[in-house]
């Protein structure tokens, strides 16, 4: 029988079949450690579809570890796999949020996890739980777990490429540990670098696999805490599940419980709304009972027992086939990883020992070039060098020349001062046998002089003397021509002289004046005195010429250093001509020094014709010498020293006359 209808009836038909085949979904959002994942879900899928769903979406099979978990009132809940998932209590929203996280422990991590993806997600979560303190772990734990999970994240520690402040910007360390230590971020990256480094040649999952088993054996790991209390008023205790038993908790302790019970030694379990019985398998034992503040928070507990319970009587079984099958697909693929690695860290090595032999042939490259390089220049320098040493050598050539022929000139210049020499000598000596000449003449000098001065001394002494007794004699004769001629005094102006041929020429009075003596003595006093003249003239001459001789010498010979002898040879001359009488004084009157050298002979009155005294008053003088100008004077300069020497003036005065 074959139905017919109409294209339109057709056509209606088919669009209510499609809307009957879709069915109703709604969206999921499922947020992992590290990432976040969106589904549709259909409206009847229970909790294990949703469940499944992700773990196919993230490839992963050891699927007992893990569950959905949800916070609904500030109570976190996990998802029951049983139920559908809109019949659960969840949040409202659009879509709907869960966090695929760990909800049961593995006792040892290191035989329990066997794939990667497992491993990975354990690693992340238990390190959060780390971070936020939600575990307990002391610094220097924390240190070396953060040193496992800078190599799982950046791979072997290479000091060229991980400079310093390269760990900035990662969470590595609980805010509690940076709190309790006043470090540096820069300290803190010293201190996880050292460790870092230590850890080259370790893969990531090698890394995370060392940061789990560091982990497992903390207090805190994989510890679920749940206020509970012993009576139904007060909450005064803490109990903790994990995956070796169930932990009684002080409210204050949450590292060692106060009581313990093993999965081992656990009978039963009870839970009936706000109490939770624990029976143990002794049944000696005291039943352990404690009351929760509400009764999810009873199921949850009572879940997490049964969750825990079951893997702790699995890993005592005997694996099945689908866990064999997963460990030896594990083994398998550790042996590849391993084998790979291996030929990872061969390649590597002969890849760094190539870029290193690539390198010390460049580095050979360029030190040949460089050699080369150099050796070019040093060819160049050689050339430049070599033609540089000829010109030297032709300018040594004419130097040498020229120097043996100054050496000629200087050879004929030192014959010639050698001459000069022997001949400066010879002058030296003549002038050192003139100086002590005149050094003997000068003390010669001075001893006449000193031996005229006492001469001159006693004649002096001889003419006081005379001068006296003529004084004694006219004060003699005056008395006597008092007393025998009384009219004298009445009339002065009868003179003497008139009556010169008088008796009283050859009178009775006789006058012992030693005429003759004085007479004598005056001629004797001009004799010296013009002898002491002619000498000290013949002395200024002899002067004169030493000190010519001696400004020759000085200009010839002042490169030859007797300049200082002359020096000292008139400085002995001056000290010589310094010792001169003491009637020889100096006076300085501006370039010259004049001594005036005079004998006063004063005047006295000798009457030798007669004794009688002249009546017209007129003397006969006979003058011994008088000179209207100065006599003869000595002057000796010094030569050389600057020093002006002494002149010597002798002058005879218009008064030294001597009346007779």
């Amino acid at each position: 029988m074959i139905w017919c209808g109409c294209p339109h009836q057709l056509k209606n038909m088919s669009i209510r079949g499609l809307k009957k085949k879709q069915p109703k979904t709604f969206k999921v959002r499922i947020i992992t450690v590290d990432a976040e994942m969106e589904f549709s879900c259909e409206m009847k899928w229970k909790g294990k579809d949703l469940f499944d769903l992700v773990c196919r979406a993230l490839g992963l099979r050891e699927t007992w570890f893990f569950g959905l978990q949800y916070t609904i009132k500030g109570m976190c809940t996990w998802l029951k796999m049983d139920k559908k998932v809109l019949d659960q209590e969840i949040p409202k929203e659009d879509p709907i949020s869960f966090h695929f996280l760990a909800k049961f422990y593995p006792e040892k991590v290191e035989e329990e996890l066997l794939q990667e993806i497992t491993q990975h997600l354990f690693f992340l979560q238990v390190k959060k739980q780390i971070l936020d303190e939600e575990i307990y772990c002391s610094p220097e734990a924390t240190v070396l777990l953060a040193s496992y999970a800078v190599q799982a994240k950046y791979g072997d520690y290479d000091p060229n490429f991980h400079e310093p402040g390269f760990l900035a910007h990662d969470e590595l360390l609980p805010k509690r540990v940076l709190r309790q230590y006043q470090l540096t971020a820069e300290m803190w990256e010293e201190k996880i670098t050292a460790w870092y480094a230590e850890h080259r040649g370790i893969a990531r999952d090698e890394a995370e696999m060392n940061y789990l088993k560091i982990a497992q054996d903390l207090e805190m790991y994989g510890v679920n805490y749940f206020p509970i209390a012993q009576n139904k008023n007060h909450t005064d205790l803490l109990l903790g599940v994990d995956a070796k038993g169930i932990h009684i908790y002080s409210i204050n302790n949450r590292f060692s419980p106060n009581k313990s019970f093993e999965w081992s030694s656990i009978r039963n379990i009870s839970c009936s709304e706000k109490e939770l019985t624990i029976k143990p398998l002794d049944k000696k034992a005291e039943v352990f009972k404690f009351f929760s503040s509400q009764l999810k928070v009873n199921k949850l507990i009572f879940q997490l027992c049964i969750g825990n319970h079951d893997l702790f009587m699995r890993r005592r079984k005997v694996d099945s086939i689908e866990i064999q099958q997963m460990k030896a697909q594990a083994r398998e693929e550790k042996a590849r990883k391993k084998m790979e690695n291996q030929r990872l860290a061969r390649e590597k090595q002969l890849r760094e020992e190539a870029e290193r032999a690539k390198e010390e042939l460049e580095r050979r490259l360029f030190q040949l070039e460089d050699e080369a390089r150099q050796a070019n220049e040093a060819l160049l320098r050689s050339q430049e060098a070599a033609e540089l040493l000829a010109e030297k050598a032709q300018i040594a050539e004419e130097e040498a020349k020229l120097l043996a022929q100054n050496a000629a000139e200087a050879e004929q210049e030192r014959q010639r001062l050698e001459i000069t020499a022997l001949k400066s000598k010879e002058e030296k000596r003549l002038m050192e046998q003139k100086m002590r000449e005149a050094e003997l003449i000068a003390a010669k000098l001075v001893k006449e002089s000193d031996r005229r001065a006492k001469e001159a001394e006693h004649l002096k002494q001889d003419l006081h003397d005379a001068r006296e007794a003529e004084r004694k004699a006219k004060q003699k004769l005056l008395d006597i021509t008092r007393l025998n001629y009384p009219h004298m005094a009445k009339y002065p102006q009868y003179s003497p002289g008139d009556s010169r041929d008088a008796n009283f020429d050859k009178g009775s009075i006789k006058l012992d004046l030693k005429d003759i003596d004085l007479k004598r003595l005056s001629f004797e006093i001009e004799r010296e005195r013009l002898d002491y003249l002619e000498n000290s003239r013949k002395f200024e001459d002899r002067l004169k010429e030493l000190k010519s001789e001696i400004h020759a010498l000085k200009l010839e010979e002042k490169q030859a250093g007797l300049y200082s002898h002359w020096n000292e040879v008139l400085g002995s001359l001056d000290r010589s001509l310094g010792s001169a009488p003491s009637w020889m004084k100096t006076l300085e009157t501006g370039d010259a020094v004049d001594v005036n050298f005079q004998r006063p002979f004063p005047a006295y009155l000798l009457n030798t014709a007669s004794s009688w005294p002249c009546t017209n008053k007129i003397q006969h003088m006979v003058p011994v010498e008088k000179s209207s100008s100065q006599a003869n004077s000595l002057a000796a300069n010094s030569v050389g020293t600057g020093t002006r020497k002494q002149i010597i003036k002798v002058q005879q005065h218009d008064s030294d006359v001597i009346y007779i």
